[in-house]
């Protein structure tokens, strides 16, 4: 019987990582997103990225999206919508969201790392997200657990 718990219990964990992504497979994503945004325009795109059922929710990997005052325009996996985050920090202090918007400011594109709950475990984890500005003053990313 332990034999078969064992079996059990890797075919979970092997499911339930079978969405892990690589940093390549993240920033390739979100470079799709950009171009799609760039091919319809920035509203179509964001219509699209809080589409649940849509192209750019892969598993656990989704694109989010948020202006440059740090309102989200698009999060299919949480109700933030419309929520002004700018000033909003981790559990470690970090001001992820003002962060994105900096590094798309500064280099146009970039990783930027935080904290933030697992959707499995709901415990704080180390995270790590790829943004790209789209069209005037917009940027969109993903990320991946570390």
């Amino acid at each position: 019987m332990s034999k078969l718990i064992k079996l059990g219990a890797s075919v979970l964990l092997s499911f339930s990582f079978a969405y892990a992504s690589t940093p390549a497979e993240v920033e390739a994503f979100v470079k799709s997103g950009a171009d799609y945004c760039k091919k319809v325009g920035v509203e179509t795109c964001l219509n699209e990225f809080n589409n649940n059922d849509g192209k750019f929710i892969n598993g656990d990997l989704y694109i989010f999206a948020e202006d440059f005052n740090g309102v989200i325009t698009a999060h299919p996996k949480k109700p933030i919508k419309g929520k002004n985050l700018f000033r909003y920090k981790d559990k470690a202090g970090n001001q992820l969201f003002k962060e994105f918007i900096d590094k798309v400011k500064a280099d146009g594109s970039g990783w930027v790392d935080y904290v933030w709950a697992h959707p499995a475990t709901g415990k704080q984890t180390p995270k790590t997200s790829f943004v790209i500005g789209i069209g005037n003053d917009n940027l969109i990313g993903a990320g991946m657990y570390k």
